[in-house]
């Protein structure tokens, strides 16, 4: 029996929805593009055509991923950030749009020429500095090396190998040298939060990457420790924090010596990054 695009996007969004899956009708629209290898605004255009049976048993398959929670950049190998597509996988943190607010703030007093890249994870953030930077060198670490092998592949998708040095390191304790800018997405979920994130979260991406455990604050109390040893006289620091954990975050950073602490929000309006400068 021959399926057309619509038929199958609408028993797609009925099968998703169904299972519980709170983002049914746009997951259904990009994992069918997926598989018909085109544009998901293309299949307004296409809403008649037959979906090959090659191609509809392919989309069943991805649904089916789907169905379990994975998420939809796992299933297809990647996702947009800042313009540019990352390869994603279980080893390494999904990237959110939330998160381009310390690219922003970073382009907006930039250029900055050495950059260290805190727990990179895919990389998102070195590589997208480095590639809007002809002239930066980074440092990109992390404890993890099966992510720093995902965040090594992106770079060389973005021509940016040879301005990068990747690290197998606990924070600073492999890095050496004064850095203009160092940026860090921390893992900064609190324990006892853990139980309330979305199974897409909770069940697909690396517990490292989410939660140091305890309060969700231990990562900014190392890195603030640390941290006057690795940046420049002129230096800025950016990190992502938990919406609700501004004021907190502020004063790791003001206790540890540095006076020219800020908060900045994302495009949604919550605090986001915390701005730190001698």
């Amino acid at each position: 029996m021959s399926v057309t695009v619509n038929e199958a996007l609408t028993s797609a969004t009925k099968w998703l929805a169904d299972a519980g899956v709170p983002s049914a009708e746009t997951d259904a629209r990009i994992l069918l593009a997926h598989a018909m290898d085109c544009d998901p605004t293309r299949l307004v255009l296409m809403s008649d055509e037959e979906v090959h049976p090659d191609l509809f048993r392919k989309f069943d398959n991805l649904l089916a991923a789907r169905e379990k929670f994975q998420p939809v950049s796992q299933i297809i190998g990647g996702r947009e950030f800042w313009g540019r597509w990352f390869t994603v996988t279980r080893d390494v943190l999904d990237p959110r749009p939330e998160t381009e607010t310390i690219v922003d703030l970073a382009l907006q007093q930039g250029p900055f020429q050495r950059v260290l890249d805190l727990g990179t994870g895919s990389g998102i953030l070195a590589v997208t500095l480095a590639a809007e930077w002809p002239d930066a060198l980074a440092i990109a670490v992390d404890i993890s090396e099966d992510a720093l092998a995902i965040a090594a592949k992106n770079a060389s998708a973005h021509g940016v190998t040879e301005r990068i040095q990747f690290e197998l390191s606990d924070w600073f304790d492999a890095v050496g040298g004064v850095f203009d800018l160092i940026v860090s997405n921390p893992p900064y979920i609190a324990a006892h939060e853990m139980g309330d994130l979305s199974p897409d979260v909770r069940n697909w991406e690396p517990f490292l990457a989410l939660t140091p455990g305890g309060d969700g604050l231990e990562a900014y109390r190392t890195i603030a420790f640390m941290l006057g040893q690795f940046l420049a006289a002129e230096g800025l620091a950016l990190f992502e924090i938990g919406h609700t954990q501004g004021d907190e975050v502020a004063k790791i950073f003001k206790d540890a010596g540095f006076s020219k602490v800020s908060i900045s929000q994302d495009m949604g309006g919550k605090d986001r990054v915390v701005s730190v400068q001698r």
